[in-house]
């Protein structure tokens, strides 16, 4: 077992590598910063399936880290919660397929809804019609699946992960986000001990 173990991490460790360094990185967060810590407006991420519990983490982080975020569930957006989203909002949509049917469909009505509303697009095809509807499309090389069927979101769902560390930690990089800052927004378990102790 520790050889199959081994081989899968070199699979995931190069699939994170292998992820294209385009410039796309530098306009999405240039676009984060403008609509969010400029504009005042938020973050709006939203995936289905395991690319949703990647959008929700991201959206956590954002909010960690200095930039205002939510999750927004594709099927929840078309019973009402589509409301969230208002002027100088950016979306962050993730598909690996690219061609989610909620998640397309998500695009249609925030369109409706606010036709000036800017999009980001995490996915693996970078041809696909959610790619085309994207202001900035990030691909993630579509690596294999290291699932021994080749289908369950494993290696897919790692560098979606990254990406979305990419896009935070870059975001922090260009707003300066300070330590202080961070102590703000954790006040409690060892991050926000830590942070206040740093912070002084």
């Amino acid at each position: 077992m520790k050889d199959s173990i081994n081989e899968l991490l070199k699979k995931e460790a190069q699939a994170v590598l292998n992820i294209p360094v385009t410039d796309a990185f530098e306009e999405a967060v240039n676009l984060i910063v403008e609509q969010v810590h400029q504009k005042k407006g938020k973050l709006v991420t939203s995936g289905m399936g395991k690319a949703g519990q990647i959008a929700m983490n991201i959206a956590t982080t954002f909010c960690s880290t200095g930039i205002p975020a939510v999750f927004l569930h594709p099927s929840e957006a078309q019973h009402g919660d589509l409301g969230v989203v208002q002027e100088n909002d950016v979306m962050l949509l993730i598909s690996n397929s690219g061609k989610t049917n909620e998640i397309v469909a998500l695009t249609e009505l925030a369109h409706i809804l606010n036709p000036n509303l800017k999009y980001i697009v995490i996915t693996g095809n970078p041809d696909s019609p959610l790619a085309k509807k994207a202001d900035i499309c990030l691909a993630t090389g579509h690596p294999d699946e290291v699932c021994l069927l080749g289908m369950t979101p494993t290696t897919s769902t790692t560098v979606m992960t990254v990406i979305g560390d990419i896009l935070v930690v870059e975001t922090m990089r260009k707003t300066q986000f300070t330590i202080e800052e961070y102590s703000k927004r954790h006040h409690g378990g060892y991050l926000g001990q830590r942070s206040r102790e740093l912070s002084k």
